[in-house]
Order: structure tokens, then sequence, then C-alpha cells
């Protein structure tokens, strides 16, 4: 069983960004991890498993930008409510009395 440190978390970073800038459109994101994988020295399967949790941590970090944008969306409807029963019931005292 090997290290799980050999490689600094930059270094998986940049790894990872290099397959990514390699792979246009569609394609297969393969070839671009074996030819990455030999330059840095770490097995395909290794720079594929990063390559997999960088896509879905992207997707999460996404994910958690739209939730954050729902909620000022949501804030700001609220208020926009609030504002409104007040000035309605402002309105209902005005015309009572």
């Amino acid at each position: 069983m090997g290290n799980g440190n050999r490689f600094s978390q930059e270094m998986k970073e940049r790894s990872v960004r290099l397959v990514f800038d390699q792979v246009k459109g569609n394609e297969p994101t393969w070839p671009a991890i074996v030819s990455v994988s030999a330059k840095i020295g770490c097995s395909a399967e290794t720079l594929r498993r990063w390559v997999r949790q960088a896509e879905r941590d992207s997707e999460k970090r996404e994910e958690l930008e739209m939730l954050r944008r729902d909620v000022r969306d949501l804030d700001k409807a609220s208020e926009a409510l609030r504002l409104a029963a007040i000035l309605f019931a402002q309105a209902e005292r005005d015309r009572q009395k």
C-alpha cells in the first residue's frame, strides 16, 4: 500500500487542469489522462480519480452557488412581501379611521 501524500495538492490540481485543458468538448478524457499521468509519474488510474473528484467538487461548487443565489432571491422576495404587508396594514388602518 502506497503513501497517499506522494503528490502535493498543488501538483494534483495542476495535473487535473492539464487534463481539462487537453480535452475539448465531449471528447473522452482517458487519452489526456494517460498522457498527463506519464508526464508526472503517476498511474493513469490515480489521475483519473483526481479528475473525477475535481468534477464532483466543481458540480458541488456550482450547486452551492446556485443555492446561494436562490436564497438571496428568496430573501428579497420575503422582504418585498413583508413591506407589502406593512403597507396593506397601514392602508387598512387608515381606511378604518
